[in-house]
């Protein structure tokens, strides 16, 4: 049993989050309301997903991807959204997205780094010019990017949230499907997470990740049209199954809104068990 000083603490901490009615108030925890929120990777799978739930929640999305046909055609979709064709390789294209997000909306409030490749192979077989490739895309940008937003918010003595998209493979090996460059990207991405972190928390900019196990989207098609992969999904996750894009939302939410005001600096799993063996 608790002692009763913690019963009260814990009541006093939980009064701030209900209504007089005694309701959760998870409009006001959870609020993305005129936020603007740059989503890049925005062109298929999660970035799809992200972008189309925080547009239906009221933000302002500017949704970026190298393929600009399905970004401007998103954001034609969207209540208030600005589609940016950007190349997260190309460090001008991301000059220029911080750019024309500031043009039109003059602040920059949520991040979601999830722009990323794989190309499965053994190391053996995988040049370094390609290594280069991966880890260029899936880690440097997400620096690059972080950099831009958090420089931004610091001048303008504004909070951030950044949001980064890891993955499990961030931080256990790949198993079965060997992918070298993927595996150490990713770790980039979650130890880059905890530093960027550490260095910006006193600055009011909150970074924190999020590492999917397996989710459908354009690099997992094979695996989820097989059903020889299904079954090997479903006998080494201990849920059984791999995820549906929609369990992301909620962890990507708490990352990004006051709901997640005191973290910072952690990535959170998902993946049905994966990691727990």
């Amino acid at each position: 049993m608790l002692p009763r000083e913690s019963h009260l603490l814990i009541v006093v901490i939980l009064s701030q989050f209900f209504d007089e009615s005694g309701y959760v108030v998870l409009e006001e925890i959870f609020d993305v309301r005129d936020k603007v929120v740059i989503v890049t990777g925005a062109s298929s799978g999660i970035g799809v997903r992200f972008a189309t739930l925080l547009d239906a929640l009221g933000a302002k999305v500017v949704v970026a991807a190298r393929r600009e046909e399905r970004i401007v055609d998103l954001a034609k979709s969207f209540k208030d959204s600005l589609a940016v064709r950007c190349d997260v390789t190309v460090d001008d294209d991301l000059n220029g997205l911080v750019e024309k997000t500031l043009e039109r909306y003059g602040r920059i409030d949520i991040c979601i780094n999830n722009a990323g490749v794989a190309d499965p192979m053994p190391a053996l077989e995988e040049s370094p010019d390609h290594f280069r490739m991966v880890v260029e895309t899936n880690l440097t940008s997400v620096f690059t990017l972080s950099r831009l937003v958090a420089r931004e918010a610091i001048a303008r003595d504004q909070s951030a949230a950044i949001v980064n998209v890891a993955s499990v493979l961030g931080t256990i090996a790949s198993n079965s499907i060997p992918q070298a460059s993927y595996a150490a990207s990713k770790a980039g991405v979650v130890n880059l997470t905890r530093e960027l972190a550490l260095q910006w928390a006193k600055s009011k900019v909150r970074v924190n990740a999020i590492a999917p196990g397996w989710f459908p989207s354009e690099m997992t098609t094979v695996m989820f049209e097989s059903e020889r992969a299904q079954n090997w999904m479903a006998r080494v996750t201990p849920m059984g199954r791999g995820g549906r894009i929609e369990e992301l939302d909620g962890v990507m939410l708490l990352l990004a809104t006051d709901a997640g005001s005191y973290l910072t600096g952690q990535t959170i799993v998902v993946d049905g068990g994966w990691t727990i063996y």
